[in-house]
């Protein structure tokens, strides 16, 4: 973990960002949003997105792109990165049928993300507000959650305010708190 260095802001030399990533931080600068940022390896898996969130001092958090069966409503889901998803609840919840994880494709297509780069800032690119957003209520009282800046090889950590308050009306996207329950079987983890 000591090879990830915590950073307030941007980066000082763009040269080797890509321009969605350089759109996200100057979107985030224009509505005046303090942030820190971890540059590292491509964050695949959920070990190294701890030791990311560890040294973000961030709550870990997932991001699911879900669709209905027939892929014709969106959602991105933020969750606590501990629990366990099961689509069956958030269907129930939500009063859809047959919820799953889309296909990257339209991840790409409606929000310009690739899959393992999810994130909300990625609703920038969302210009028809086709993807619905979701937050469980276990991050309600979170401070802060970590997101990627539209890529995968860097994370900042944003204040949950800042999302609800800020990023989200700029997007010109509207959120809704879900319930969700914590299964038993994560009790033993």
């Amino acid at each position: 973990m000591s090879y990830l260095k915590l950073e307030q802001g941007a980066p000082t030399d763009l040269s080797a960002r890509i321009p969605k990533e350089i759109k996200t931080y100057q979107r985030l600068d224009a509505l005046h949003i303090t942030y820190d940022r971890v540059d590292h390896a491509a964050a695949e898996t959920m070990e190294l997105c701890g030791q990311i969130d560890a040294v973000l001092g961030a709550s870990i958090c997932k991001n699911l792109f879900l669709t209905n069966r027939q892929s014709t409503a969106f959602y991105l889901l933020l969750m606590p990165g501990d629990k366990r998803f099961k689509t069956k609840d958030l269907s129930a919840f939500l009063g859809v049928s047959r919820l799953s994880f889309a296909d990257g494709r339209f991840m790409e297509k409606l929000l310009d993300i690739t899959p393992g780069s999810l994130s909300p800032l990625g609703l920038y690119n969302d210009h028809e507000c086709a993807v619905s957003v979701l937050i469980d209520d276990e991050l309600k009282d979170a401070e802060s959650i970590g997101m990627h800046p539209c890529i995968n090889t860097s994370s900042l950590r944003i204040s949950m305010a800042d999302l609800l308050e800020k990023i989200l009306p700029d997007t010109k996207h509207t959120y809704r708190f879900v319930t969700l329950p914590r299964h038993e079987e994560e009790a033993e983890v």
